[in-house]
This record gives structure tokens, sequence and C-alpha cells, in this order.
């Protein structure tokens, strides 16, 4: 069965090793050395690798959302430079200087025919991220979103 287009409604990436399973696993072992950790206060002799495992499962969790940022603010980079070089190949022009990175993020889902004035609207009226995203007639396909 093939997937739906995407639009709007389902533009968001889920990776479910990633997202549910991974993100999971992590948790569990979190609560288990939490309990553990708790467990371990009266004995000296298991409270310091209780602690460590505490440590240990904490930072892997903030390894965990750091990854993901970094490579979504790798891929913001790249999005900015390919609409910047699609408006200028358009316009002759580069991008308004007031879109933030997000409204630019947003624009990629618009074709070659909305994409200028949606920017346009986009800079003049100050438009959120999700309304330049409704504000879309015919939705532009992003598939290698990270």
């Amino acid at each position: 069965m093939a997937d739906a287009p995407q639009s709007h409604a389902n533009h968001a990436r889920i990776v479910p090793m990633y997202h549910i399973v991974t993100f999971g696993l992590l948790v569990v072992t979190f609560i288990g050395s939490l309990v553990n950790l708790y467990q371990s206060l009266g004995d000296h002799a298991r409270l310091y690798s209780a602690s460590l495992l505490v440590a240990l499962t904490l930072s892997t969790i903030f390894l965990f959302f750091l990854a993901r940022v970094f490579a979504l603010k790798a891929q913001d980079r790249a999005i900015r430079a390919e609409e910047q070089l699609r408006h200028f190949v358009l316009t002759g022009k580069l991008l308004d200087s007031r879109l933030t990175i997000g409204q630019i993020i947003a624009l990629r889902f618009a074709p070659d025919g909305e994409f200028v004035e949606l920017a346009r609207r986009a800079a003049d009226q100050s438009l959120s991220n999700a309304d330049i995203k409704k504000a879309i007639q015919a939705w532009r396909a992003d598939t290698y979103r990270v």
C-alpha cells in the first residue's frame, strides 16, 4: 500500500525505532536506575555504582535529544540555503531579511507558483510557521526531512 501524499496534516516525520522504541527504552532504563539508586541509599558499597548508572542514563537521554537537535540544525541551514537560492532564481533577489529560519523552513512546502507571494506575505504580516503551511494551496512534499 502506497503512503498518502504529504500534506500539512501528515508532514511530521516519526521514526518508530528512534522516537518510540529507543526513547521508551531510555525512559524505562532511567526509571530503573532511579529505583536502584533509591534502594542503594543505605548501602554505601552499591551507592557509587547506582549513582553512575543514573548519571550514564541521564547523559544518554541528553545525547538522544541533542543528536536530534544537531541534525535538525544542520538540515535547517541547508533548507535556508536551498530556499534562498530558489527565491533568487525565481525573482533575482534574496529572501526578505525579516523572515525567520522557521518561516523559511515552512515556505519550503510551497510550490514555485506560490512561493514568492507567500514569502512576501510571511515577511509583511509576520505569519507563523503554521499559518504559512496552512496558506499553501498545492503542497510540495519534502520527504528528505530528518
